[in-house]
């Protein structure tokens, strides 16, 4: 493997809000799933005072790619370098930096500076990084400028909850019932489509037992990487209406699944969550929490005039909170059932 030459990008966009503000939003990586369309998770794997160590899964070029970086955080620099210290192929070495720069009390510079190397210089490889880092660059920048010029309203529309279930069944089935999405349509009344297809680099893992199989004995890659998962789902809510989702799942068995929504319903903008597995008593509390950002200009569309964020945010929670509860009754029967044999 040989690589060469090196390129160069530069995005930038004026952002209406305190650079400051904006430069939160930069430094928060743990909220950027929320924040950015092509973030789907980020695990902090080290953190200390200026300087953070992660792994992003994202999207790019339509394909689910994960990758290490470490940054480095100036606060008073208004500034955020990384590099990656593992790269997915076709991108071979990649880093860069976020500046703000202040342009007056209410209005900032922002920019997005990329270096990059492609697996042997190939012109393909290179054309595909290209390519994803302009669209994910622009749309990036596109969503830091919108949350900033939010101002304190984001905060309104921004909100999470959970819902918990406790079980004595085995956390493995449990687990497994929530892993094999593949079977909702067959197990859960309110999926009526599931499409789905996991990794197709067999790099990740998820829903193992100690042979890294699964209970369907599927052989699952070992190694304990997360195994990632690409759904389109139709769900039905309580008063009948019919949503379509795709999502991006990250598996991290025995006792965790992240989720982001990529194409989300009307009344919001994102939509993240996660089923967690946790022991408790003689058993085990399983739960699914949401973080909802709303758009609120499709309230009075999608509800009705006259009605407010505050009537959305209550629809939203109702529907989500209805169908999650359903699922994780669903998966304690499953577990329990199974374990009385």
């Amino acid at each position: 493997m040989t690589t060469t030459d090196t390129y160069l990008t530069t995005h930038g966009i004026t952002v209406l809000a305190p650079a400051r503000t904006v430069y939160g939003i930069i430094a928060d990586v743990a909220d950027w799933p929320q924040r950015f369309a092509p973030n789907v998770h980020v695990e902090h794997l080290e953190r200390t005072p200026g300087a953070e160590r992660i792994r992003i899964w994202a999207t790019a070029g339509g394909e689910v790619k994960s990758w290490t970086s470490r940054r480095e955080l100036d606060p008073h620099g208004l500034r955020v370098t990384f590099r990656q210290e593992l790269s997915a192929p076709p991108v071979a070495a990649m880093g860069g930096e976020w500046t703000v720069t202040s342009h007056g009390d209410h209005v900032s510079r922002l920019e997005l500076r990329h270096d990059f190397r492609a697996v042997d210089d190939d012109p393909a490889g290179v054309r595909w990084i290209t390519s994803a880092v302009d669209r994910n660059s622009e749309s990036e920048l596109a969503a830091v400028k919108a949350l900033a010029e939010l101002g304190d309203s984001l905060g309104e529309l921004e909100f999470s909850f959970e819902d918990t279930v406790f079980t004595t069944g085995d956390p493995a089935l449990v687990y497994d019932y929530l892993y094999r999405a593949d079977l909702w349509p067959e197990r859960l009344p309110h999926v009526s489509r599931l499409d789905l297809k996991e990794d197709p680099a067999g790099q990740n893992t998820g829903g193992r037992d100690t042979a890294g199989r699964d209970t369907a004995g599927r052989d699952t890659g070992g190694g304990g990487e997360p195994r990632v998962q690409v759904m389109a789902m139709d769900t039905r809510t309580a008063d009948g209406s019919v949503h379509t989702t795709e999502s991006v799942r990250v598996c991290f068995a025995p006792d965790r699944i992240v989720y982001k929504q990529t194409t989300v319903p009307a009344l919001m903008t994102a939509h993240t969550g996660s089923w967690t597995i946790t022991p408790a008593g003689d058993g085990a509390a399983v739960t699914s929490r949401h973080t909802v950002i709303l758009d609120p200009g499709a309230v009075e569309r999608v509800l009705g005039p006259g009605r407010t964020v505050a009537d959305a945010r209550t629809y939203v929670q109702r529907a989500l909170s209805a169908n999650s509860t359903t699922t994780l009754r669903h998966a304690r029967e499953f577990a329990e059932a199974t374990a009385r044999g």
